[in-house]
């Protein structure tokens, strides 16, 4: 057998070379897996897994935080692995079989090396990316941690960013990626399809999203609606304006709803009636109004509410006008839904017609309505329906009166005096958004209304 080998050339060295270049494969094959899965992995499955104390969890957070860290090296010693076992390939092949070793060579490294060490490697990360990044993030960690290795590759990357104009860039010129809004919504959907969380759970993650982006106007009980009471009336009136209400707490106005003086709790006039005070001024027995903008986020209001505990806050506008008032209920309700209770009369804020049009309060969100049509709503200075119809029709509508936008068509009923009470929206047609895609400059959602 010796002679047989050395007959065709091989040597001692050769055997050493065959040993160098399965170490290499070897070598390429795990980075190739650490690789895929790395690269695979999020901070939030990360931080899942450090929570569920797996081993290599703790290593994997680190990389995944900054992913030019270990990709650049990882793909740099991949390179070298790949690249110097094929030259060992074909040195070891011409020392056995001349110039056929050559061919050998070629076809050796197509076949084994992408098969073994680089499709099968990959693709059982791909299917196994839990696993095989937890196994490789301590591997990977030490790697990278090695002085030559990180200085090659840093001087390496940083010649290649020169080259291409990012040399500036953080990160070894990658940036961070950000999950948004709509991301986070999508994968509580799908978690949702999945069978992974309930439906009243997905609504609540939708909710909590969305209460970071609601400012006050959009859920603050309008000024037309308020329940005031005057500052010269008896604490017996008061307290019998609060009861007929089935409020808790009554805002007190001086010269007019844009002076609002303080306000006046339930409890506190009882307090005052049972010791006497039944026809004292109820300006005697307010306590300070909270004042915010209508601006004002409703995700900081509740956490204000919660240190300085109080319950309401009156909302003012640019002017300093009266524009409504805000309660603590008010905020829960944007979050878990709308809260009623035994005293409350509920009424449909949705109704669902025979012929598919759809009954909806004016004041309900064009956010909302968005979402329960499919549609895609102008949006303006307005935040409910009434407010969209208002702005399209030019005026206090007519009951009757309708405007077409988006595909639907919206109409105005129950109308007293200068407001909207309900609105009837119904399909006329494809979403405006759909007939005019592609179609570039064009506002989807141009008006046409009867009347003038």
């Amino acid at each position: 057998m010796a002679t047989v080998l050395a007959a065709s050339g091989f040597q001692g060295q050769d055997i050493i070379l065959i040993v160098v270049i399965v170490v290499l494969l070897a070598g390429s094959g795990v980075l190739a897996m650490a690789e895929t899965s790395l690269v695979r992995m999020n901070r939030i499955k990360a931080k899942s897994l450090v929570d569920e104390h797996k081993r290599g969890a703790r290593q994997l957070a680190r990389l995944v935080e900054n992913p030019a860290n270990f990709l650049n090296p990882v793909l740099l010693l991949v390179l070298i692995c790949q690249l110097v076992s094929a030259t060992l390939v074909g040195i070891v092949a011409s020392n056995l079989f001349g110039g056929l070793g050559v061919l050998f060579g070629i076809v050796f490294e197509i076949v084994v090396i992408f098969v073994f060490f680089e499709a099968v490697p990959k693709n059982w990360a791909v299917q196994n990316s839990e696993r095989a990044a937890l196994l490789s993030a301590p591997i990977v960690s030490a790697l990278i941690r090695f002085p030559p290795i990180h200085w090659i590759s840093s001087l390496l990357i940083g010649l290649a960013n020169r080259i291409i104009g990012a040399a500036g860039e953080d990160n070894g010129g990658m940036h961070h990626s950000y999950i948004t809004d709509s991301e986070l919504k999508a994968m509580a959907d799908v978690a949702h399809e999945e069978n992974v969380i309930e439906r009243d759970e997905r609504s609540f993650i939708h909710s909590i999203i969305d209460f970071g982006d609601t400012v006050a106007r959009e859920v603050m009980t309008p000024r037309p609606d308020m329940v005031t009471v005057e500052s010269d009336v008896t604490v017996r009136d008061a307290l019998e304006s609060a009861l007929a209400a089935g409020y808790s707490r009554i805002p007190v106005e001086g010269e007019g709803i844009d002076d609002i003086v303080g306000i006046a709790y339930t409890k506190d006039l009882v307090r005052a009636e049972r010791v006497g005070k039944a026809t004292q001024m109820v300006r005697e027995s307010v306590r300070p109004a909270k004042f915010i903008p209508e601006s004002k986020e409703v995700a900081v209001l509740l956490r204000e509410m919660q240190e300085q505990k109080f319950h309401m806050a009156i909302v003012v506008d640019e002017y300093g006008g009266t524009a409504g008032l805000i309660t603590l209920e008010d905020l829960l309700e944007e979050l878990v839904g709308d809260i009623v209770d035994e005293f409350d009369v509920e009424e449909p804020t949705v109704e669902r017609c025979d012929d598919g049009s759809v009954l909806v309060s004016a004041l309900y969100s064009v956010d909302d309505a968005d979402e329960l049509l499919g549609a895609d709503l102008p949006r303006g200075t307005w935040d409910t329906v009434g407010g969209l119809m208002l702005d399209l029709v030019g005026r206090v509508p007519d009951a009757g009166d309708f405007v077409e936008v988006d595909g639907f068509r919206l109409t105005a009923l129950d109308v007293r005096g200068r407001r909207i009470g309900r609105v009837r929206i119904e399909a006329t047609g494809p979403p405006a958004t759909e007939r005019h895609a592609g179609a570039e400059g064009e506002r989807a959602g141009g008006a046409n209304h009867n009347g003038n």
